[in-house]
């Protein structure tokens, strides 16, 4: 016998409830099994001591990403302010080669939490990257931050190779953890040594997407690298043509280092290491990684430098011995902070941090990590040009007030790419004023910023959060003011 058919009004009844129940269970529980819900659970951030009240979720914890090593990376994850479900996911990467990217992407630049002096010693950020994406947050290698490797063997030898697969090791274990957000779109932005990290990255991905079972196929879209280290021979010599062409050293010193330095070379002379020397001391009187702004004297600073830039080197050095001669990070005053926060056990237990309780302190930057460093690639330009072919969303930005990787570097090495220009250099707009100049190339887009340093959030966030949110909604930036 067929049954009745269902009254109108029960019908948009039982529509109606579960409507309603579709909207008050989150979208990171919807349809999850119970032991992956009790894995984000056990993960899920309820606040930081100091920390201003949000509606979004944050999630910070440990993923394994060699079980007999015991080596686990460390993340801090933000879902979106608005609708999570329809926003990308965007990973975040500091470099150094050692620096963390839980405290100088987030906590300095463009998390949703910047420190600060004074209590309370956390302040919400305006222009938080997370209203425009889902944002991840991973201190990588292990060694960095709070990461880790119970194998010392593991944390002897680094370098780039094994920092891509080990992030990318993360990410399949990440997405495991949090597989509502496999189906979307997947970015990797990041700056300074993460011009080597991003496209490396994602070349791994790349590679293994094409022989990856649903299970671990990554939904990658695009890369975006600020102020990156990509080329070492243009890197180089656009740092020294910038510190000439910004006054800041002489033309006898300019000539002696143009004289005696061949960047294209693996080792140099040693009279381009004395001159070199010279250019190295502007790193103890002035910022170079913010041209004009005034430099920290509350104290003394907690990464002045990976290594000495005025120990006597050896007589021949090799490229990646003179980029450990410099400097590892932006040298503001936050940056005490932010080494004081992350080292109080109370902000450790909330970020369910430093569980194995390692023995060295949390820092900034990891030394060990950076003389570890055996791995460098001469350029990754081969690696942006096949992500490039394989029709990735690559963008470049430079903040135009950096000397450390200044814009004259990342022209140098975008000219050495050699790509064809779609749309020439022209003005973009952040309102009323000039946000900075903007080249289109054949499948790749290079952005300036104008007045930001090396950390380009920190000095312009207004521009930054316009910058991010045009690159993920693939859209030109203003070229008139509005």
């Amino acid at each position: 016998m067929a049954l009745p058919p269902v009254a109108p009004y029960l019908t948009l009844f039982i529509l109606s409830l579960s409507l309603s129940f579709s909207l008050s269970v989150p979208f990171d529980e919807r349809g999850l099994e119970p032991n992956i819900k009790a894995l984000q659970e056990a993960d899920r951030v309820g606040g930081l001591p100091g920390q201003p009240p949000v509606k979004f979720r944050q999630y910070a914890g440990y993923v394994t990403i060699d079980e007999s090593h015991g080596k686990a990376l460390f993340y801090w994850f933000f879902e979106a302010t608005q609708k999570p479900a329809g926003k990308p996911l965007l990973l975040w990467l500091n470099g150094g080669p050692g620096c963390s990217s839980v405290g100088f992407g987030e906590a300095q630049e463009l998390g949703p939490f910047l420190v600060k002096k004074g209590v309370p010693e956390l302040k919400f950020n305006d222009y938080t990257w997370n209203k425009a994406a889902n944002l991840l947050f991973l201190e990588s290698p292990a060694g960095v931050g709070f990461s880790y490797s119970n194998t010392s063997s593991d944390l002897e030898v680094q370098g780039d190779n094994i920092t891509a697969n080990d992030s990318y090791k993360f990410l399949l274990n990440w997405f495991k953890r949090f597989p509502q957000y496999k189906s979307n779109e997947f970015y990797i932005a990041g700056e300074s040594y993460a011009g080597h990290y991003i496209p490396q990255l994602a070349q791994v991905v790349f590679d293994s997407n094409k022989k990856a079972t649903m299970e671990n196929y990554i939904n990658l879209k695009g890369i975006m690298v600020g102020n990156g280290l990509m080329d070492d021979e243009t890197d180089l010599k656009g740092m020294i043509d910038y510190a000439w062409g910004h006054a800041v050293i002489s033309d006898r010193l300019y000539h002696t280092i143009k004289t005696n330095c061949d960047f294209a070379k693996e080792n140099q002379t040693l009279d381009c290491q004395r001159a070199l020397g010279q250019y190295y001391s502007l790193y103890n009187i002035i910022d170079m990684y913010s041209l004009y702004a005034p430099r920290c004297v509350s104290g003394s600073s907690t990464v002045k430098s990976i290594t000495n830039p005025h120990k006597e080197a050896p007589k021949f050095i090799t490229k990646i011995e003179l980029l450990r001669r410099l400097p590892a990070g932006y040298d503001p005053c936050l940056q005490e902070y932010a080494t004081a926060y992350f080292n109080r056990p109370d902000v450790q237990e909330a970020l369910h941090a430093n569980v194995t309780k390692i023995s060295r302190p949390w820092s900034l930057c990891s030394n060990e990590v950076n003389i570890a460093w055996m791995d460098s690639q001469t350029s990754v330009l081969p690696i942006i040009k096949k992500l490039v072919d394989g029709h990735l969303r690559v963008w470049i930005f430079s903040g135009d007030t950096d000397g450390r990787v200044p814009v004259t570097s990342t022209r140098y090495t975008l000219n050495k790419l050699g790509l064809n220009t779609t749309e020439e250099w022209a003005t973009w707009y952040s309102h009323k004023e000039v946000g900075g100049w903007t080249i289109i190339y054949e499948g790749l887009t290079f952005v300036t910023v104008r007045g930001a340093g090396h950390q380009v959030p920190t000095f312009a966030p207004k521009r930054s959060l316009q910058l991010i949110r045009h690159f993920l909604a693939n859209e030109r930036l203003p070229s008139v003011a509005y």
